[in-house]
Order: C-alpha cells, then structure tokens, then sequence
C-alpha cells in the first residue's frame, strides 16, 4: 500500500506531465527550447520576492513568470535577438532573486528545493492547484488547438486567415508561464525546461501527425512522472531528476525504434 505523500506525488507529477507534454509540442516546433529555461530561472525571482512579501510561493512564481512572458512580448522585434533577449531577462531575473534571497533577514530558504523540486512534500492544497492549472493549460491548447497550429506552422498563412501570429505566441508563451508554476516544485528550475522538451521529442519518431504527436508527448510525460516517482521511493533517489531521467530513457528507445516504425510505415 502506497503512503499518501507518495500519491500525491504519484498524481502531481502525472498532472504536470500531461500538461508539459502537450504545450511542449509547441516549443519544439517553435524551436523555442531556451524560453522554458528563461522562465523557469526567473521563477527564482518569484520565490524571494513572496518570501520577502509573506504571499505563496505559486503566487510569486506565477506572477514573476507572467511578467517575463509580457516582457519577451512586448520587446521581442525591436532591435533584439531573441536569444539574446532571453538571455539577458532570464540571468538578470535569476541573479536578482539569488541576491534578495541573501538580503532577506531572518528568513531561511533551501534553494535546492527549488531548483531540484520537492515532490514528495507536495500537500493536498498544491495537488489541487497543480491539478488545476494542468487542466487549464491543456483546455487553453486544445481550444485554440487550430489557431495555434497554423500560427506555429505557417504565420504568413495565420495571417492570411484571420489569425494573429503574435497573439497565438502570447498565448503560448503565458501558458508557459503556468507551467513553470505549476512544475517548480515537481522538478524544480534546473529541469522545467527538461519536461518541456524531452517528452515532445521523444514522441517525435513516433508520430504521424501533429495530433498524434501532443497525444504520445503527453502520455510520455504523464508516465515519465508515475515510473519516475516509483523508481524515486524504490531505490531512494530524488525524485524530479529521477523523472527526466525516465522521460529521457523513452527519448532514446523511441529513436532507436525509429528506424523499424519507419520500415513498417506503408
């Protein structure tokens, strides 16, 4: 019999897999790799800043990673490498959070914790507002499922069509932010960018469509988090890097297998 620390980490990584699993499709596609990494670094910022304010941590983390989201928007374009502008934003966010953690007085913080994520602490009040925006992220991609695909894979066509390319990146880019929230404390900063891209990929070889892609990223997500939690408390190693590790593991089956899908496909 399971302890009831262990579901609820059983059920929060599953929560967060499906969600990271499907918007990490769009970061793949997007070639937008280093966005999940940049966000996920200024989520540290959050943290210090509702420390330092008494708030929740998600709240701090969510508001910070929304801000950076609107931030990329908003400068993204003008005179500004994307790359360079995620650089510049994500180790400006990170340095500044590391150094009020350190001004804070009286206040004591295991950074470790969230930078490597805390799973096995995960209470009933955070499943269900991991749950929560798990769910809200995937009904906001499969809504707009249509949109967001044109945008991704043709923005002049988007365009053509009624779509705003810009206001489908900001979509994607504030349902990254969520993620970030919602994954902090299941695999701490250091990994988000991890879950993001590693599921996607590795359902890459396996899919025939767009579709069926998001629906084998997800799967490969939400059962990289359940094998990753069991193999965690079984042989007693953290938990977040034990789930990429596992999500990495079906990475490099699914491109070893790749080659036999491809002479099976008629």
């Amino acid at each position: 019999m399971l302890d009831d620390f262990l579901i609820r980490a059983i059920l929060a990584a599953i929560g967060t897999g499906l969600a990271a699993g499907l918007l990490g499709c769009f970061v793949v596609w997007r070639r937008l790799a280093y966005l999940g990494d940049a966000t996920a670094h200024a989520a540290i910022l959050g943290v210090a800043l509702a420390l330092a304010f008494g708030t929740s941590a998600l709240t701090g983390v969510l508001g910070i990673s929304v801000l950076m989201a609107l931030l990329l928007s908003t400068l993204a374009g003008r005179h500004l490498n994307h790359d360079s502008l995620l650089g510049v934003l994500a180790y400006s966010a990170l340095a500044t959070g590391l150094v009020t953690v350190s001004l804070m007085q009286g206040v004591r913080i295991d950074l470790s914790a969230w930078l490597f994520g805390e799973i096995l602490a995960v209470s009933k009040a955070d499943l269900a507002l991991i749950w929560a925006g798990s769910l809200a992220i995937c009904a906001l991609i499969l809504t707009r499922w249509q949109n967001l695909l044109t945008a991704t894979l043709s923005p002049d066509l988007a365009q053509a069509s009624g779509i705003s390319p810009k206001r489908e990146e900001l979509i994607l880019t504030l349902a990254l932010a969520l993620v970030v929230a919602v994954a902090i404390k299941i695999v701490g900063a250091l990994l988000i960018g991890a879950l993001l891209i590693i599921p996607a990929t590795a359902a890459r070889p396996l899919a025939r469509s767009p579709e069926t892609m998001a629906l084998f990223a997800t799967s490969i997500g939400a059962s990289s988090g359940l094998i990753g939690i069991l193999l965690s408390a079984q042989y007693d190693t953290p938990a977040g890097p034990t789930i990429i590790c596992v999500a990495a593991g079906a990475f490099f089956l699914s491109w070893a297998l790749a080659p036999l899908i491809r002479l099976k496909t008629p």
